[in-house]
């Protein structure tokens, strides 16, 4: 009978050490995730997230199902995205990095990257939700740019009203037709 305690003892012990050694740690979560964002690599979405997943920009907030978070970053693809890590570090409730991104969109629109500061926060090794801080957006830089498209698309191609709040990859593709029209005007 002892000796069966002391090998259910001595399995119990060597599975513990086996699930820290498995433990993928949080920085390298949030390294894998931006390397997937850079490269429009949504496939493994759920290594990395809890079932729901809290974006929160400023005062806004949206929490997303997997699903709806696949389906935003599927719009986020076409605009052909690139994502830089500036800076990144573990703190106590999780991570946080400086980030650099740019796309057709944010070019056309903002004209420079988006610089922002980015606190990962996570549950048992899956990310929970990621706030974001922007250290460089110019407003009216931005308002300008979008109000002028969305005029002159309102004017010229009412068909494909509707696209800057269509966030699904068909919606991503007007906006990307909007902006070559847009360019192409003159």
């Amino acid at each position: 009978m002892n000796k069966i305690i002391t090998l259910i003892l001595i399995s119990i012990f060597l599975a513990s050490c086996n699930l820290d050694e498995k433990k993928i740690d949080q920085l390298s979560i949030a390294t894998e995730y931006y390397s997937a964002l850079d490269k429009s690599n949504y496939s493994e979405i759920d290594l990395w997230f809890s079932d729901s997943l809290a974006i929160k920009e400023e005062a806004y907030e949206q929490v997303y199902s997997q699903e709806e978070y696949i389906e935003f970053l599927k719009w986020d693809s076409t605009f052909n995205p690139s994502y830089e890590i500036l800076e990144i570090e573990k703190i106590e409730k999780g991570i946080k990095a400086k980030i650099s991104k740019s796309d057709k969109r944010i070019q056309f629109l903002h004209k420079e990257p988006f610089i922002t500061n980015q606190t990962i926060k996570f549950d048992k090794n899956k990310i929970t939700s990621v706030e974001i801080e922007y250290v460089n957006f110019n407003d009216s830089i931005w308002e300008i740019n979008k109000n002028q498209l969305l005029n002159w698309i309102d004017q010229n191609h009412p068909e494909l009203n509707g696209f800057i709040y269509d966030q699904t990859k068909n919606g991503g593709k007007k906006f990307l037709r909007a902006m070559e029209l847009y360019k192409n005007k003159n």
